[in-house]
């Protein structure tokens, strides 16, 4: 049984909120996990951008996704929610692509509605399987999994094709099916949280994307306070980045040099030793020496 699936379930369920930021790379996990967060989820958008210079369109295969996955996984000690996308096919494949993040030391995964081509959930024009369709695809993902605590987040992305009583109606059904969470996507109000977290039986997510449809002025606390148990920020550690990158280039431009910017950047020593450095010495010195 992996004990990262145990804690994450744990937290899904405890009375405070699982705030995960949305990582990439093992750079920007091990930066989350050295915050303080006790949880990372996998952004599919950000790495399909980062990795492949893509969209979030369904461009990227699942073993793209399931290497990107496994980097970001060894190089944290906690837990990591993978993004399994639509399944990357029908019930079938969605039973090997749960088994495949299990087995890439995953806590859980994120599993969506919408027809494929899928796009990014806060993006207009999206189409959504019926919910015979979708019901057994969380049935499979749930049988497939090997540890009962691996944690099968179903999103849905019904808000925007058939309102708040089709995401409860889905909601429930995911729930009946075998998954543990219910991530609705793209809500924008207090009160349609508000709704879902009332009528739907289980823990519920969501997440926040600066820019989206998300209600992104309110807090954590504040989340926690209309019972959502988890919110992820897919894009919040990409586009920092992006835009930090964009304004290091333009005072490298300005300057006609990097020597009075130390304000931009992380030292040059703490970069090696986030991704492992010191432990490569500790190994030199122990077997080099």
């Amino acid at each position: 049984m992996s004990t990262t699936a145990s804690a994450l379930t744990k937290m899904i369920h405890a009375p405070e909120i699982v705030v995960m930021p949305g990582v990439f790379d093992p750079f920007s996990a091990k930066l989350a996990e050295q915050a303080g967060f006790p949880a990372l989820q996998c952004s599919g958008a950000a790495i399909s951008g980062v990795h492949f210079g893509r969209p979030d369109y369904s461009l990227i295969s699942l073993e793209d996704m399931l290497a990107c996955t496994a980097r970001i996984v060894r190089a944290v000690r906690i837990p990591v929610m993978a993004d399994g996308d639509n399944g990357f096919g029908n019930a079938v494949n969605t039973h090997y692509t749960v088994r495949a993040f299990e087995e890439a030391g995953a806590a859980g995964v994120n599993l969506e509605d919408q027809i494929a081509p899928k796009r990014c959930g806060h993006l207009d024009g999206k189409h959504i399987l019926d919910l015979h369709e979708a019901t057994t695809k969380i049935r499979a993902a749930a049988e497939a999994r090997t540890d009962p605590d691996f944690v099968i987040n179903a999103r849905t992305d019904a808000l925007a094709v058939e309102g708040i009583e089709g995401v409860i109606r889905r909601g429930n059904a995911y729930l009946g099916a075998g998954a543990t969470m219910i991530f609705v996507e793209g809500v924008t109000s207090r009160e349609e949280i508000r709704q879902a977290v009332a009528h739907i039986n289980g823990p519920v997510a969501v997440n926040v994307v600066e820019g989206g449809k998300s209600p992104h002025h309110l807090t954590f606390r504040e989340l926690q306070d209309l019972g959502v148990a988890r919110v992820s920020l897919p894009g919040a550690l990409l586009m920092a980045a992006l835009g930090g990158m964009r304004h290091a280039l333009e005072r490298i431009q300005a300057d006609d040099s990097t020597a009075h910017l130390d304000d931009l950047f992380l030292p040059f020593r703490e970069a090696h030793d986030l991704i492992g450095m010191r432990d490569i010495e500790e190994l030199e010195k122990q077997y080099l020496a």
